[in-house]
């Protein structure tokens, strides 16, 4: 089996690419399996940038494939954000609590029809000796008034799916895999890997 660097110290993104991905003859192995593993600076102005900054960067040190996302949510009423900075919204520490209680504040003069949003992932495929790939997925919805459900991580339990009468966060594992940016983006890439 081939192994492939999942370049995330986010164990619950880990599991996502893990079920979504088992369908191939690959191992995943996450950050986390690294003592030395750095954080690579997001210094790209697009989530595509950023995954390729990733990917390439993990692909380099450890001389294996690896697959980076950035993914994040952009909020139409605040022109796009919280957009690359969703992770680090209310400040440096990742606090997906007060994330999700700025973006509330924010839009709390908003009507139901002004809080629509996606989810949008980016995905970079880098492996040594071969160019970079990548490929995107979203998934469209409303910003909720208030959290619901105890599913996922990040704005999970903000992000009312369009198709669902449900937040991200209600959703089971394996209807938000089927479903999610990160799905879509993971099927697309999976075509590549086929082929």
């Amino acid at each position: 089996m081939k192994e492939v660097i999942i370049a995330t110290k986010n164990a619950g993104k880990l599991l996502e690419f893990q079920t979504i991905l088992s369908a191939y003859d690959l191992t995943c192995i996450s950050l986390l399996d690294f003592d030395d593993a750095p954080d690579v600076e997001e210094t790209g102005s697009t989530f595509e940038e950023n995954a390729i900054l990733k990917a390439e960067a993990i692909s380099r040190l450890y001389g294996k494939m690896a697959i980076a996302d950035d993914s994040g949510l952009s909020i139409d009423y605040l022109n796009g954000e919280p957009g690359i900075f969703s992770a680090r919204y209310a400040g440096p520490k990742k606090d997906d609590a007060a994330n999700i209680q700025k973006v509330l504040a924010e839009l709390k003069d908003a009507d139901k029809e002004e809080r629509t949003a996606r989810f949008r992932c980016a995905l970079a495929l880098a492996e040594p000796g071969r160019e970079t790939v990548t490929v995107e997925g979203s998934v469209e919805g409303y910003i909720t008034e208030e959290p619901a459900g105890e599913n996922g991580f990040g704005y999970d339990p903000i992000f009312l799916v369009k198709d669902k009468a449900k937040t991200m966060a209600e959703l089971t594992k394996e209807e938000k895999n089927k479903i999610s940016h990160r799905a879509a983006a993971l099927k697309k890439l999976s075509e590549l890997l086929q082929a």
